[in-house]
C-alpha cells in the first residue's frame, strides 16, 4: 500500500522539494494565479513544472492548499475540460474574481504581483 503523504525519510530529497512547492502555493493570494513553471521557479526548482503537479497531487488534504490557483503556462486549467475537477477549479477561481475569456486566464492581470496594485488602486 502506498501513502499519499511524502515519506520524511525519503532519501530522494522529494520531501523537501514538495514542501518548498507547497509553501509557494500556500502563499498565492486569492484572485491570483501562477503557472506550474512559476511555482517551480519560486520554489527554487526551475524547469520542474511537472514536479509541481506531482507535489500538489500528494499534498495532504489537511494542508488546505489553494491548489486551484495553479494553472498551465497558457493560462488554462490543466484538467480535462468538462470533467468534475476542471469544473471545480474553474468555480473556485471564478469565486475569487478570476476572469476567463474563451477558457483562458490573463496571467498578467491575475499575477500575485498585481494583488498589491488591486488592493491599493482597485481593479
Amino acid at each position: 500500500m502506498t501513502s499519499k503523504t511524502p515519506n520524511p525519510n525519503d532519501s530522494s530529497g522529494n520531501d523537501d522539494r514538495y514542501r518548498r512547492i507547497w509553501d509557494v502555493v500556500a502563499g498565492i493570494p486569492g484572485g491570483c494565479v501562477l503557472n506550474y513553471g512559476e511555482v517551480a521557479r519560486l520554489a527554487g526548482l526551475p524547469g520542474r513544472a511537472r514536479l509541481v503537479g506531482r507535489a500538489l497531487g500528494l499534498a495532504p488534504k489537511s494542508m488546505k492548499l489553494p491548489w486551484h490557483r495553479v494553472v498551465n503556462a497558457q493560462g488554462q486549467i490543466s484538467f480535462k475540460p468538462g470533467g468534475a475537477k476542471h469544473r471545480r477549479q474553474r468555480e473556485l477561481l471564478e469565486g475569487e474574481g478570476v476572469a476567463f475569456v474563451a477558457g483562458v486566464i490573463d496571467l498578467q492581470a491575475h499575477a500575485p504581483a498585481r494583488a498589491l496594485d488591486r488592493m491599493l488602486w482597485g481593479p
